[in-house]
């Protein structure tokens, strides 16, 4: 069965620019595009096989890093390598941190993209080799990480999905739990980060979105 590969990013243009590239290279790889969060999760619902994810960091449905926390917390056994306009080295050193397998920066050329998605392949993390991704992260921006790191995969998934708007009933139908299992997860979750209440949760989540978009300006 051929590898499938899920491009995910709202330019049509780049989405089968990318395509076209990889194939060129990678001719034995078979593809699935999405335009959005919501495609995206569908489509990693539906496919067989998926070995990668290529995922823009801004499209429908994402803020900063969110889209990247919702699909490492519900699709694990999935890499993803983010595909981005971004060539801010802490914004490439989050990424990671947060689960991404690697970092392709969209300037990137057919033969540098397939040598990223060849090292994931192989179980590697890939960052652009001419990018320092060791730079000193801000204390504020570190400590955050860590306290997002600290969640379980579902407590992940609960604090996305809270992001998101969504209420305890919603959730709990997205996870196929009950509600009071949603609110425990809930508790779970601000504890962890230390807040008392959801909306200082979302705050929190929206904190690490905002450094990822203010780097990007």
């Amino acid at each position: 069965m051929q590898p499938v590969f899920i491009i995910a990013d709202d330019h049509p243009l780049f989405r089968d620019a990318i395509k076209q590239a990889i194939e060129g290279l990678m001719p034995n790889c078979s593809f699935r595009l999405a335009g959005d969060l919501d495609d995206l999760r569908q489509q990693l619902r539906e496919t067989e096989s998926v070995e990668l994810v290529l995922l823009d960091l801004s499209m429908p449905g994402t803020t900063g890093f969110s889209g990247l926390l919702s699909i490492r917390s519900e699709f694990q056994d999935v890499p993803v390598i983010v595909v981005s306009a971004t060539e801010d080295p802490l914004t490439i050193r989050k990424c990671i941190e947060l689960g991404a397998s690697g970092f392709i920066p969209k300037s990137s050329g057919a033969e540098y993209i397939v040598e990223g998605i060849k090292s994931v392949q192989l179980g590697e993390v890939w960052t652009p080799p001419n990018i320092d991704i060791e730079a000193d992260m801000d204390e504020t921006s570190s400590d955050l990480l860590a306290k997002i790191h600290s969640l379980t995969p579902q407590q992940t998934r609960v604090l996305s999905m809270l992001a998101e708007g969504l209420l305890n009933k919603q959730i709990a139908y997205e996870l196929s739990v009950s509600e009071a299992t949603v609110k425990a997860h809930v508790s779970a979750v601000l504890l962890k980060l230390n807040v008392d209440s959801r909306t200082q949760a979302v705050i929190m989540m929206n904190k690490i979105a905002s450094n990822q978009t203010a780097a990007s300006a």
